[in-house]
């Protein structure tokens, strides 16, 4: 009896196999194991609600996925990039700089899920950039939607360690607390600081030379 509870890894490995869609493949395997286990349809019902409320939190973001999937299917880059076109002195360099210094900032406070590559370097920032440069060449827009993605990874990377209750600030107190150094969160989130201001200048560096690039061609 208790090994046919294992019938649900069964399941998962001939439905993936298979190529059958994951959603259906999971249900089928947690079903298989619940009624192995002796579990009535109600209660295996039951179990998944349960698991959702309890982590209906985790998977609130990815309502964000599908919203903008809509928006962009109603002609939310196009706007973007009409938007851009209208502004005069508006360049690359000078709109992903000031990305960059809100992505940085909003890091700093521990906001680090209100921008992204899906949540706003795909559908807004990238589309603007694009327009911004005026470029026809396909490999030179591809070239600003990836510097696009660098510049959110930049300010996400280097503005996060600076808010005391990130992940990467607690494992670094971890481990030092480990080797006997007594140092509080936030003693390790100050000497941040010093590493994003680098990391603003380098990355506004190189917006800097893309300006001067399009400005010559």
């Amino acid at each position: 009896m208790t090994l046919w509870v294992l019938s649900g890894l069964a399941v998962m490995v001939f439905g993936f196999v298979l190529r059958f869609n994951p959603l259906v493949v999971i249900l089928a395997a947690a079903l298989a194991s619940g009624l192995s286990a002796g579990l009535q349809l109600v209660e295996i019902v039951a179990a998944f609600g349960k698991a959702f409320n309890n982590t209906r939190y985790v998977s609130v973001i990815w309502i964000v996925l599908p919203v903008i999937g809509l928006l962009e299917r109603r002609g939310l880059q196009e706007r973007a990039k009409a938007l851009i076109s209208g502004l005069k002195g508006a360049t690359t360099g000078r709109l992903l700089l000031g990305y960059l210094l809100f992505r940085q900032l909003t890091s700093a406070l521990g906001l680090t899920s209100i921008a992204g590559p899906a949540q706003t370097v795909r559908p807004l920032v990238a589309p603007m950039a694009v327009a911004a440069s005026g470029s026809d060449d396909p490999a030179e827009q591809n070239r600003i939607k990836a510097l696009s993605a660098a510049t959110d990874n930049v300010g996400l990377f280097f503005g996060e360690d600076i808010f005391i209750a990130i992940g990467s600030i607690l494992l670094m107190k971890g481990f030092m607390d480990q080797q006997g150094i007594q140092l509080s969160p936030f003693d390790l989130s100050v000497w941040a600081i010093p590493t994003a201001i680098f990391a603003f200048a380098i990355h506004g560096f190189r917006l800097w030379r893309l300006d001067r690039k399009e400005a010559g061609q």
